[in-house]
Protein backbone atom coordinates (compact mmCIF):
# COMPACT_ATOMS: atom_id res chain seq x y z
CA UNK A 1 0.00 0.00 0.00
CA UNK A 2 1.06 3.56 -0.57
CA UNK A 3 1.67 5.93 2.33
CA UNK A 4 -0.17 8.62 0.40
CA UNK A 5 -2.78 10.11 2.73
CA UNK A 6 -6.25 11.06 1.49
CA UNK A 7 -7.73 14.50 1.74
CA UNK A 8 -10.25 15.67 4.03
CA UNK A 9 -44.07 -12.59 11.62
CA UNK A 10 -46.47 -9.31 12.86
CA UNK A 11 -46.07 -5.79 11.78
CA UNK A 12 -44.19 -3.66 14.28
CA UNK A 13 -46.01 -1.25 16.57
CA UNK A 14 -47.14 1.84 14.65
CA UNK A 15 -46.06 4.14 17.47
CA UNK A 16 -42.54 2.76 17.37
CA UNK A 17 -42.59 2.87 13.63
CA UNK A 18 -43.23 6.51 13.14
CA UNK A 19 -41.90 8.39 16.13
CA UNK A 20 -38.27 9.25 15.61
CA UNK A 21 -38.19 10.49 19.17
CA UNK A 22 -38.96 6.98 20.36
CA UNK A 23 -35.98 5.70 18.43
CA UNK A 24 -33.73 8.30 20.02
CA UNK A 25 -34.98 7.45 23.49
CA UNK A 26 -34.28 3.75 22.93
CA UNK A 27 -30.73 4.48 21.86
CA UNK A 28 -30.11 6.83 24.78
CA UNK A 29 -31.45 4.30 27.26
CA UNK A 30 -29.16 1.71 25.75
CA UNK A 31 -26.06 3.80 26.34
CA UNK A 32 -27.12 5.91 29.33
CA UNK A 33 -24.74 6.02 32.24
CA UNK A 34 -21.91 4.58 30.18
CA UNK A 35 -22.19 1.17 28.59
CA UNK A 36 -24.07 -1.11 30.99
CA UNK A 37 -26.29 -2.53 28.24
CA UNK A 38 -23.30 -3.40 26.08
CA UNK A 39 -21.30 -4.89 28.90
CA UNK A 40 -24.05 -7.16 30.17
CA UNK A 41 -24.82 -8.32 26.61
CA UNK A 42 -21.46 -10.08 26.42
CA UNK A 43 -21.48 -13.86 26.51
CA UNK A 44 -20.32 -15.28 29.87
CA UNK A 45 -17.78 -17.47 28.08
CA UNK A 46 -16.12 -14.34 26.72
CA UNK A 47 -15.55 -12.82 30.15
CA UNK A 48 -12.33 -13.43 32.00
CA UNK A 49 -10.73 -12.39 35.26
CA UNK A 50 -7.32 -10.77 35.51
CA UNK A 51 -5.08 -12.88 33.25
CA UNK A 52 -2.81 -15.17 35.24
CA UNK A 53 -0.01 -14.82 32.72
CA UNK A 54 1.86 -17.60 30.94
CA UNK A 55 4.30 -18.21 33.80
CA UNK A 56 4.07 -18.63 37.60
CA UNK A 57 6.59 -15.85 38.27
CA UNK A 58 4.64 -13.19 36.33
CA UNK A 59 4.31 -9.91 38.21
CA UNK A 60 3.11 -7.53 35.50
CA UNK A 61 0.04 -8.84 33.70
CA UNK A 62 -0.22 -7.30 30.23
CA UNK A 63 -3.14 -7.71 27.86
CA UNK A 64 -2.69 -6.54 24.26
CA UNK A 65 -4.87 -6.63 21.16
CA UNK A 66 -3.95 -9.81 19.22
CA UNK A 67 -2.38 -8.01 16.26
CA UNK A 68 0.09 -6.02 18.42
CA UNK A 69 0.69 -8.71 21.05
CA UNK A 70 3.66 -10.30 19.19
CA UNK A 71 5.56 -6.98 19.25
CA UNK A 72 4.77 -6.49 22.94
CA UNK A 73 5.79 -10.08 23.71
CA UNK A 74 9.14 -9.59 21.98
CA UNK A 75 9.72 -6.43 24.04
CA UNK A 76 8.80 -8.29 27.23
CA UNK A 77 11.51 -10.87 26.48
CA UNK A 78 14.14 -8.14 26.55
CA UNK A 79 13.02 -7.18 30.06
CA UNK A 80 12.77 -10.86 31.03
CA UNK A 81 16.46 -11.34 30.08
CA UNK A 82 15.57 -13.07 26.85
CA UNK A 83 13.26 -15.62 28.41
CA UNK A 84 9.65 -16.29 27.57
CA UNK A 85 8.88 -16.53 31.26
CA UNK A 86 9.69 -13.81 33.71
CA UNK A 87 8.30 -10.81 35.52
CA UNK A 88 6.23 -9.68 32.53
CA UNK A 89 3.52 -11.87 31.02
CA UNK A 90 1.70 -10.88 27.84
CA UNK A 91 -1.74 -12.19 26.87
CA UNK A 92 -3.31 -11.59 23.46
CA UNK A 93 -7.00 -10.76 23.86
CA UNK A 94 -9.67 -8.92 21.93
CA UNK A 95 -10.49 -5.58 23.62
CA UNK A 96 -14.20 -6.40 23.82
CA UNK A 97 -13.38 -9.39 26.03
CA UNK A 98 -11.03 -7.42 28.26
CA UNK A 99 -13.50 -4.54 28.54
CA UNK A 100 -16.23 -6.84 29.85
CA UNK A 101 -14.01 -8.71 32.30
CA UNK A 102 -14.69 -8.20 36.03
CA UNK A 103 -11.01 -7.48 36.64
CA UNK A 104 -8.52 -5.59 34.52
CA UNK A 105 -4.80 -6.18 33.76
CA UNK A 106 -1.85 -4.15 35.00
CA UNK A 107 -1.19 -2.90 31.48
CA UNK A 108 -3.75 -2.84 28.70
CA UNK A 109 -2.98 -2.11 25.05
CA UNK A 110 -6.34 -2.23 23.24
CA UNK A 111 -6.79 -1.39 19.57
CA UNK A 112 -8.62 1.83 20.38
CA UNK A 113 -8.51 4.29 23.26
CA UNK A 114 -12.31 4.13 23.21
CA UNK A 115 -12.17 0.78 25.01
CA UNK A 116 -10.69 2.47 28.07
CA UNK A 117 -13.93 4.43 28.40
CA UNK A 118 -16.06 1.34 27.87
CA UNK A 119 -14.39 -1.05 30.33
CA UNK A 120 -16.38 -2.53 33.20
CA UNK A 121 -14.06 -1.72 36.10
CA UNK A 122 -13.63 2.00 36.60
CA UNK A 123 -13.51 2.96 32.93
CA UNK A 124 -10.93 5.49 31.86
CA UNK A 125 -10.26 6.48 35.49
CA UNK A 126 -8.88 2.98 36.16
CA UNK A 127 -5.92 3.67 33.89
CA UNK A 128 -3.15 6.17 33.47
CA UNK A 129 -2.15 6.90 29.89
CA UNK A 130 1.07 8.88 29.57
CA UNK A 131 2.01 10.19 26.17
CA UNK A 132 0.75 9.29 22.74
CA UNK A 133 -0.44 5.85 21.70
CA UNK A 134 2.45 3.50 20.99
CA UNK A 135 1.07 2.64 17.55
CA UNK A 136 -1.66 3.51 15.06
CA UNK A 137 -3.27 1.89 12.06
CA UNK A 138 -5.88 3.53 9.82
CA UNK A 139 -9.01 1.66 8.80
CA UNK A 140 -8.90 0.90 5.08
CA UNK A 141 -11.42 -0.58 2.69
CA UNK A 142 -9.99 -3.87 1.47
CA UNK A 143 -11.15 -6.09 -1.35
CA UNK A 144 -9.90 -8.44 -4.05
CA UNK A 145 -7.77 -6.57 -6.55
CA UNK A 146 -10.07 -7.73 -9.36
CA UNK A 147 -12.88 -5.41 -8.16
CA UNK A 148 -10.83 -2.56 -6.68
CA UNK A 149 -11.58 -0.16 -9.54
CA UNK A 150 -15.31 -0.44 -8.81
CA UNK A 151 -15.00 1.44 -5.54
CA UNK A 152 -11.56 3.04 -5.48
CA UNK A 153 -9.04 5.01 -7.52
CA UNK A 154 -5.68 3.66 -6.51
CA UNK A 155 -5.49 3.96 -2.73
CA UNK A 156 -8.27 6.56 -2.59
CA UNK A 157 -11.94 5.87 -2.02
CA UNK A 158 -14.86 7.13 0.07
CA UNK A 159 -17.74 5.64 2.06
CA UNK A 160 -20.14 7.50 -0.25
CA UNK A 161 -18.53 5.89 -3.28
CA UNK A 162 -18.87 2.48 -1.60
CA UNK A 163 -22.55 3.21 -0.94
CA UNK A 164 -23.09 4.24 -4.56
CA UNK A 165 -21.35 1.09 -5.80
CA UNK A 166 -23.46 -1.15 -3.60
CA UNK A 167 -26.72 0.65 -4.42
CA UNK A 168 -25.86 0.52 -8.13
CA UNK A 169 -24.97 -3.18 -7.93
CA UNK A 170 -21.42 -2.62 -9.20
CA UNK A 171 -19.96 -4.15 -6.02
CA UNK A 172 -20.98 -7.79 -5.50
CA UNK A 173 -20.74 -7.83 -1.71
CA UNK A 174 -19.77 -5.77 1.34
CA UNK A 175 -18.94 -7.35 4.70
CA UNK A 176 -18.61 -5.58 8.05
CA UNK A 177 -17.33 -6.61 11.47
CA UNK A 178 -19.67 -6.46 14.46
CA UNK A 179 -19.41 -2.89 15.84
CA UNK A 180 -20.21 -4.03 19.40
CA UNK A 181 -17.41 -6.60 19.56
CA UNK A 182 -14.74 -5.35 17.16
CA UNK A 183 -12.63 -2.20 17.11
CA UNK A 184 -12.65 -2.19 13.33
CA UNK A 185 -16.45 -2.49 13.27
CA UNK A 186 -17.02 0.16 15.95
CA UNK A 187 -14.64 2.66 14.33
CA UNK A 188 -15.85 1.95 10.79
CA UNK A 189 -19.50 2.53 11.73
CA UNK A 190 -18.61 5.84 13.38
CA UNK A 191 -16.63 6.84 10.27
CA UNK A 192 -19.56 5.93 8.04
CA UNK A 193 -21.89 8.07 10.16
CA UNK A 194 -19.43 10.95 9.92
CA UNK A 195 -19.12 10.60 6.15
CA UNK A 196 -22.88 10.54 5.64
CA UNK A 197 -23.31 13.56 7.92
CA UNK A 198 -20.88 15.51 5.74
CA UNK A 199 -22.86 14.57 2.61
CA UNK A 200 -26.05 16.41 3.64
CA UNK A 201 -27.10 19.06 6.18
CA UNK A 202 -30.07 16.88 7.19
CA UNK A 203 -29.28 14.48 10.04
CA UNK A 204 -32.20 12.18 9.19
CA UNK A 205 -31.11 11.75 5.59
CA UNK A 206 -27.52 11.15 6.73
CA UNK A 207 -28.63 8.35 9.07
CA UNK A 208 -30.81 6.87 6.37
CA UNK A 209 -27.86 6.80 3.98
CA UNK A 210 -25.79 4.98 6.58
CA UNK A 211 -28.56 2.43 7.10
CA UNK A 212 -28.90 2.05 3.33
CA UNK A 213 -25.35 0.71 3.33
CA UNK A 214 -26.14 -1.41 6.41
CA UNK A 215 -29.15 -2.96 4.65
CA UNK A 216 -26.99 -4.23 1.80
CA UNK A 217 -24.32 -6.04 3.80
CA UNK A 218 -23.50 -9.65 3.01
CA UNK A 219 -22.54 -10.14 6.66
CA UNK A 220 -22.86 -7.51 9.39
CA UNK A 221 -21.17 -9.39 12.23
CA UNK A 222 -17.97 -10.82 10.80
CA UNK A 223 -14.73 -11.23 12.72
CA UNK A 224 -11.91 -9.26 11.01
CA UNK A 225 -9.24 -11.94 11.54
CA UNK A 226 -11.63 -14.68 10.41
CA UNK A 227 -12.41 -12.66 7.29
CA UNK A 228 -8.76 -12.54 6.32
CA UNK A 229 -8.42 -16.28 6.98
CA UNK A 230 -11.46 -16.92 4.79
CA UNK A 231 -9.99 -14.90 1.93
CA UNK A 232 -6.60 -16.58 2.40
CA UNK A 233 -8.28 -19.97 1.95
CA UNK A 234 -9.64 -18.91 -1.44
CA UNK A 235 -7.89 -19.56 -4.72
CA UNK A 236 -10.46 -17.81 -6.94
CA UNK A 237 -10.61 -14.02 -6.69
CA UNK A 238 -14.08 -13.88 -8.23
CA UNK A 239 -15.39 -16.29 -5.60
CA UNK A 240 -13.84 -14.15 -2.86
CA UNK A 241 -15.40 -11.05 -4.37
CA UNK A 242 -18.86 -12.62 -4.41
CA UNK A 243 -18.70 -14.27 -0.98
CA UNK A 244 -16.91 -11.54 0.99
CA UNK A 245 -16.37 -8.58 -1.31
CA UNK A 246 -15.22 -5.31 0.24
CA UNK A 247 -14.62 -4.97 3.97
CA UNK A 248 -12.94 -2.60 6.43
CA UNK A 249 -9.75 -3.73 8.13
CA UNK A 250 -6.76 -2.06 9.72
CA UNK A 251 -3.87 -1.23 7.44
CA UNK A 252 -1.61 -3.36 9.66
CA UNK A 253 -3.81 -6.44 9.30
CA UNK A 254 -3.98 -5.94 5.54
CA UNK A 255 -0.20 -5.51 5.31
CA UNK A 256 0.29 -8.76 7.21
CA UNK A 257 -2.04 -10.51 4.77
CA UNK A 258 -0.26 -9.05 1.75
CA UNK A 259 3.16 -10.14 3.00
CA UNK A 260 1.95 -13.74 3.29
CA UNK A 261 1.68 -14.08 -0.50
CA UNK A 262 -1.87 -15.44 -0.57
CA UNK A 263 -3.48 -16.60 -3.81
CA UNK A 264 -6.11 -13.86 -3.79
CA UNK A 265 -4.44 -10.42 -3.71
CA UNK A 266 -6.17 -7.78 -1.58
CA UNK A 267 -5.82 -4.03 -2.07
CA UNK A 268 -6.61 -1.35 0.46
CA UNK A 269 -7.89 2.18 0.00
CA UNK A 270 -8.29 5.13 2.37
CA UNK A 271 -11.87 6.50 2.66
CA UNK A 272 -11.20 10.22 2.45
CA UNK A 273 -14.64 11.25 3.74
CA UNK A 274 -14.24 9.24 6.94
CA UNK A 275 -10.65 8.24 7.61
CA UNK A 276 -10.36 6.88 11.14
CA UNK A 277 -7.49 5.26 12.99
CA UNK A 278 -7.18 2.38 15.41
CA UNK A 279 -4.79 3.68 18.05
CA UNK A 280 -3.01 1.53 20.61
CA UNK A 281 -2.73 3.36 23.95
CA UNK A 282 -0.32 2.12 26.59
CA UNK A 283 -2.64 2.15 29.60
CA UNK A 284 -1.27 1.37 33.07
CA UNK A 285 -3.67 0.41 35.82
CA UNK A 286 -3.80 2.97 38.61
CA UNK A 287 -3.87 0.08 41.08
CA UNK A 288 -0.82 -1.78 39.82
CA UNK A 289 2.07 -2.37 42.21
CA UNK A 290 4.56 -2.62 39.38
CA UNK A 291 4.53 0.78 37.68
CA UNK A 292 8.32 0.76 37.22
CA UNK A 293 8.14 -2.57 35.43
CA UNK A 294 5.39 -1.16 33.22
CA UNK A 295 7.64 1.78 32.34
CA UNK A 296 10.48 -0.58 31.39
CA UNK A 297 8.20 -2.51 29.08
CA UNK A 298 7.00 0.63 27.34
CA UNK A 299 10.56 1.77 26.76
CA UNK A 300 11.39 -1.63 25.26
CA UNK A 301 8.66 -1.41 22.61
CA UNK A 302 10.62 0.18 19.79
CA UNK A 303 9.31 2.11 16.81
CA UNK A 304 11.34 0.06 14.29
CA UNK A 305 9.72 -3.13 15.58
CA UNK A 306 6.25 -1.60 15.32
CA UNK A 307 6.92 -0.34 11.81
CA UNK A 308 8.26 -3.72 10.76
CA UNK A 309 5.02 -5.27 12.04
CA UNK A 310 3.01 -2.96 9.78
CA UNK A 311 1.97 -0.29 12.28
CA UNK A 312 2.40 3.46 12.02
CA UNK A 313 3.99 5.38 14.87
CA UNK A 314 2.52 8.72 13.83
CA UNK A 315 -0.97 10.09 13.27
CA UNK A 316 -2.29 10.54 9.75
CA UNK A 317 -3.73 13.87 8.68
CA UNK A 318 -7.44 14.64 8.33
CA UNK A 319 -8.62 11.75 10.46
CA UNK A 320 -12.00 11.53 12.17
CA UNK A 321 -11.62 12.13 15.89
CA UNK A 322 -13.14 9.43 18.09
CA UNK A 323 -15.55 11.11 20.52
CA UNK A 324 -14.68 11.26 24.21
CA UNK A 325 -18.21 10.29 25.25
CA UNK A 326 -18.81 6.56 24.91
CA UNK A 327 -22.52 7.05 24.18
CA UNK A 328 -21.70 9.09 21.07
CA UNK A 329 -19.62 6.19 19.79
CA UNK A 330 -21.94 3.38 20.89
CA UNK A 331 -25.27 4.90 19.80
CA UNK A 332 -24.59 4.46 16.06
CA UNK A 333 -23.02 1.06 16.79
CA UNK A 334 -26.17 -0.11 18.59
CA UNK A 335 -28.42 1.21 15.82
CA UNK A 336 -26.24 -0.53 13.25
CA UNK A 337 -25.98 -3.84 15.15
CA UNK A 338 -29.72 -4.02 15.89
CA UNK A 339 -30.86 -2.92 12.44
CA UNK A 340 -33.94 -4.81 11.31
CA UNK A 341 -34.30 -5.63 7.64
CA UNK A 342 -37.73 -4.35 6.65
CA UNK A 343 -39.35 -3.77 3.30
CA UNK A 344 -41.53 -0.73 2.66
CA UNK A 345 -44.77 -0.32 0.75
CA UNK A 346 -45.52 3.31 -0.02
CA UNK A 347 -48.41 4.90 -1.87
CA UNK A 348 -47.74 8.55 -2.71
CA UNK A 349 -50.85 10.73 -2.83
CA UNK A 350 -50.10 14.00 -4.64
CA UNK A 351 -52.40 17.03 -4.40
CA UNK A 352 -52.97 18.39 -7.93
CA UNK A 353 -55.74 20.84 -7.05
CA UNK A 354 -55.96 24.51 -7.94
CA UNK A 355 -54.95 25.67 -4.45
CA UNK A 356 -51.48 24.31 -5.10
CA UNK A 357 -50.85 27.19 -7.51
CA UNK A 358 -50.87 29.76 -4.71
CA UNK A 359 -47.62 31.66 -4.12
CA UNK A 360 -45.08 30.32 -1.63
CA UNK A 361 -41.44 30.82 -0.78
CA UNK A 362 -38.86 28.22 0.05
CA UNK A 363 -36.49 28.43 3.03
CA UNK A 364 -33.98 30.42 1.03
CA UNK A 365 -36.62 33.09 0.33
CA UNK A 366 -36.96 32.22 -3.34
CA UNK A 367 -40.49 32.89 -4.63
CA UNK A 368 -42.29 29.86 -6.00
CA UNK A 369 -45.68 28.17 -5.64
CA UNK A 370 -46.95 25.33 -3.52
CA UNK A 371 -46.89 23.22 -6.68
CA UNK A 372 -43.26 24.17 -7.22
CA UNK A 373 -42.34 23.12 -3.70
CA UNK A 374 -44.23 19.88 -4.13
CA UNK A 375 -42.68 19.13 -7.51
CA UNK A 376 -39.16 19.49 -6.13
CA UNK A 377 -40.03 17.55 -2.97
CA UNK A 378 -41.52 14.69 -4.96
CA UNK A 379 -38.34 14.43 -6.98
CA UNK A 380 -36.35 14.32 -3.74
CA UNK A 381 -38.64 11.57 -2.44
CA UNK A 382 -37.84 9.30 -5.36
CA UNK A 383 -34.19 9.42 -4.32
CA UNK A 384 -34.85 8.58 -0.66
CA UNK A 385 -36.88 5.43 -1.37
CA UNK A 386 -34.68 2.34 -1.02
CA UNK A 387 -34.40 -0.65 -3.35
CA UNK A 388 -36.54 -2.72 -0.95
CA UNK A 389 -39.53 -0.41 -1.51
CA UNK A 390 -42.71 -1.09 -3.44
CA UNK A 391 -44.36 2.15 -4.46
CA UNK A 392 -47.17 3.70 -6.46
CA UNK A 393 -48.38 7.25 -7.09
CA UNK A 394 -51.80 8.88 -7.37
CA UNK A 395 -52.67 12.46 -8.25
CA UNK A 396 -55.89 13.70 -6.65
CA UNK A 397 -58.04 16.55 -7.98
CA UNK A 398 -61.38 17.20 -9.69
CA UNK A 399 -60.97 19.40 -12.76
CA UNK A 400 -64.72 19.01 -13.32
CA UNK A 401 -67.66 17.72 -11.22
CA UNK A 402 -67.67 14.32 -12.93
CA UNK A 403 -63.93 13.67 -12.45
CA UNK A 404 -62.91 10.74 -10.24
CA UNK A 405 -61.24 11.82 -6.98
CA UNK A 406 -57.85 10.48 -7.98
CA UNK A 407 -55.85 9.12 -10.91
CA UNK A 408 -53.21 6.43 -10.81
CA UNK A 409 -50.09 7.96 -12.33
CA UNK A 410 -47.61 5.18 -11.51
CA UNK A 411 -48.98 1.69 -10.78
CA UNK A 412 -47.96 0.12 -7.46
CA UNK A 413 -45.08 -2.37 -7.51
CA UNK A 414 -41.35 -2.88 -6.71
CA UNK A 415 -39.40 0.30 -7.29
CA UNK A 416 -36.80 -1.30 -9.56
CA UNK A 417 -39.28 -3.23 -11.72
CA UNK A 418 -40.08 -1.94 -15.17
CA UNK A 419 -43.09 0.23 -15.96
CA UNK A 420 -43.02 0.19 -19.71
CA UNK A 421 -39.50 0.92 -20.87
CA UNK A 422 -38.22 2.44 -17.59
CA UNK A 423 -37.98 1.43 -13.94
CA UNK A 424 -40.71 2.47 -11.54
CA UNK A 425 -38.26 4.84 -9.84
CA UNK A 426 -37.64 6.57 -13.17
CA UNK A 427 -41.38 6.67 -13.86
CA UNK A 428 -41.94 8.41 -10.51
CA UNK A 429 -39.33 11.02 -11.30
CA UNK A 430 -40.78 11.64 -14.77
CA UNK A 431 -44.30 12.01 -13.32
CA UNK A 432 -43.09 14.56 -10.76
CA UNK A 433 -41.16 16.58 -13.33
CA UNK A 434 -44.36 16.83 -15.39
CA UNK A 435 -46.58 17.62 -12.39
CA UNK A 436 -49.01 20.53 -12.88
CA UNK A 437 -52.12 21.62 -10.99
CA UNK A 438 -55.12 22.92 -13.00
CA UNK A 439 -56.30 26.27 -11.63
CA UNK A 440 -59.95 25.32 -11.09
CA UNK A 441 -59.46 21.77 -9.80
CA UNK A 442 -61.04 20.80 -6.47
CA UNK A 443 -59.32 18.93 -3.61
CA UNK A 444 -60.87 15.54 -2.72
CA UNK A 445 -58.28 14.91 0.03
CA UNK A 446 -60.50 12.96 2.42
CA UNK A 447 -62.00 10.60 -0.15
CA UNK A 448 -58.56 9.91 -1.62
CA UNK A 449 -57.15 8.91 1.77
CA UNK A 450 -60.10 6.62 2.47
CA UNK A 451 -59.72 4.98 -0.94
CA UNK A 452 -55.97 4.61 -0.50
CA UNK A 453 -56.44 3.00 2.92
CA UNK A 454 -58.84 0.48 1.35
CA UNK A 455 -56.28 -0.35 -1.37
CA UNK A 456 -53.25 -0.66 0.91
CA UNK A 457 -54.68 -2.50 3.95
CA UNK A 458 -54.90 -5.86 2.11
CA UNK A 459 -51.23 -5.45 1.16
CA UNK A 460 -50.03 -5.32 4.78
CA UNK A 461 -47.75 -8.25 5.59
CA UNK A 462 -45.15 -9.28 8.20
CA UNK A 463 -41.76 -7.55 8.25
CA UNK A 464 -43.06 -4.88 5.89
CA UNK A 465 -43.96 -1.28 6.65
CA UNK A 466 -46.97 0.01 4.72
CA UNK A 467 -47.42 3.79 4.43
CA UNK A 468 -49.50 6.48 2.80
CA UNK A 469 -47.54 9.65 2.14
CA UNK A 470 -49.79 12.60 1.36
CA UNK A 471 -48.32 15.73 -0.23
CA UNK A 472 -50.92 18.48 0.05
CA UNK A 473 -51.83 21.86 1.51
CA UNK A 474 -54.16 19.98 3.84
CA UNK A 475 -57.48 21.31 2.60
CA UNK A 476 -60.46 19.24 1.49
CA UNK A 477 -62.61 21.59 -0.57
CA UNK A 478 -64.47 22.45 -3.77
CA UNK A 479 -65.19 18.92 -4.97
CA UNK A 480 -68.25 16.69 -5.17
CA UNK A 481 -66.44 14.36 -2.79
CA UNK A 482 -66.01 16.91 -0.01
CA UNK A 483 -67.23 15.96 3.45
CA UNK A 484 -67.05 17.49 6.94
CA UNK A 485 -63.79 16.72 8.70
CA UNK A 486 -65.71 15.16 11.61
CA UNK A 487 -67.41 12.73 9.24
CA UNK A 488 -64.13 11.87 7.55
CA UNK A 489 -62.27 11.27 10.81
CA UNK A 490 -65.08 9.04 12.06
CA UNK A 491 -64.91 6.96 8.88
CA UNK A 492 -61.12 6.89 9.04
CA UNK A 493 -61.22 5.70 12.65
CA UNK A 494 -63.63 2.88 11.85
CA UNK A 495 -61.34 1.38 9.22
CA UNK A 496 -58.21 1.37 11.39
CA UNK A 497 -56.95 -2.11 12.24
CA UNK A 498 -53.94 -2.65 14.52
CA UNK A 499 -53.25 -5.93 12.69
CA UNK A 500 -53.12 -4.14 9.34
CA UNK A 501 -51.91 -0.59 10.10
CA UNK A 502 -51.51 1.90 7.28
CA UNK A 503 -50.21 5.12 8.87
CA UNK A 504 -50.43 8.41 7.02
CA UNK A 505 -47.50 10.80 6.76
CA UNK A 506 -48.97 14.15 5.80
CA UNK A 507 -46.66 16.79 4.37
CA UNK A 508 -48.22 20.25 4.27
CA UNK A 509 -47.02 22.77 1.70
CA UNK A 510 -47.08 26.54 1.97
CA UNK A 511 -47.62 29.07 4.77
CA UNK A 512 -51.40 28.49 4.86
CA UNK A 513 -51.27 24.69 4.83
CA UNK A 514 -53.99 23.19 7.04
CA UNK A 515 -51.58 21.50 9.45
CA UNK A 516 -54.37 21.00 12.00
CA UNK A 517 -56.16 18.67 9.59
CA UNK A 518 -52.97 16.84 8.67
CA UNK A 519 -52.20 16.41 12.38
CA UNK A 520 -55.67 15.01 12.99
CA UNK A 521 -55.15 12.51 10.17
CA UNK A 522 -51.74 11.55 11.51
CA UNK A 523 -53.13 11.09 15.03
CA UNK A 524 -55.96 8.88 13.77
CA UNK A 525 -53.54 6.59 11.92
CA UNK A 526 -50.44 6.70 14.17
CA UNK A 527 -48.69 8.65 11.47
CA UNK A 528 -46.91 11.99 11.35
CA UNK A 529 -47.54 15.50 10.00
CA UNK A 530 -44.73 17.73 8.73
CA UNK A 531 -44.81 21.31 7.49
CA UNK A 532 -42.68 21.66 4.36
CA UNK A 533 -41.21 24.87 3.01
CA UNK A 534 -38.26 23.30 1.28
CA UNK A 535 -37.79 20.25 -0.99
CA UNK A 536 -35.49 18.70 1.63
CA UNK A 537 -38.29 18.68 4.19
CA UNK A 538 -40.04 15.76 2.52
CA UNK A 539 -36.85 13.73 2.29
CA UNK A 540 -36.19 14.45 5.95
CA UNK A 541 -39.73 13.46 6.95
CA UNK A 542 -39.49 10.21 5.04
CA UNK A 543 -36.04 9.54 6.47
CA UNK A 544 -37.41 10.01 10.00
CA UNK A 545 -40.23 7.56 9.36
CA UNK A 546 -37.90 4.95 7.91
CA UNK A 547 -35.40 5.42 10.74
CA UNK A 548 -38.09 4.98 13.38
CA UNK A 549 -39.18 1.77 11.69
CA UNK A 550 -35.63 0.46 11.99
CA UNK A 551 -35.17 1.58 15.61
CA UNK A 552 -33.81 -1.00 18.05
CA UNK A 553 -36.62 -2.61 20.06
Amino acid sequence: MSDLEPDPEQPASPAVRFLLAAMIVVVLVVVAGGTAWWLYSQKPSEQSARPAGPCPDTLLHVVAAPEIAPVVRDAARTVNNGADCGAIGVTAQEPAVTASAPEQPDVWIPSSSAWLRISLVGGVEAYRVDGDPIARSPIVLAGPATIANRYASGDRTSWMRLLAGVAGHQIPAVTMPDPLHSSVGMLAVYAIQTAMASSTPDAGIAQLRALTLRSRLKDAAADPAALLQKVAAQTDANAAANEIGVFPITEQQLTTYQRAGNAVPLTGSFPSDGLIEADYPYAVSTSTKHAELAAKLRAAIGKPQLTEAGFRTYAMKNTVQVPERSDQLLAPAVQWAQYRSLAFQVLLLIDASGSMNKPATDKSGRPTTKAGLLRDSGLAATQVLGDDTSVGMWFFNTPNPKSPPHTEVVPFGPINDKVGAVTRRQALATAMRGYKAPNEAGTPLFQTILDAQAVMRPKVKPNTITLLIVLSDGADAESTYSMPKKTFLARLGKVQDQKSPVPVIGVGFGPDADMATLNDIAKATDGKAIAAKNPADLSSAMAQAFLAAHAPV
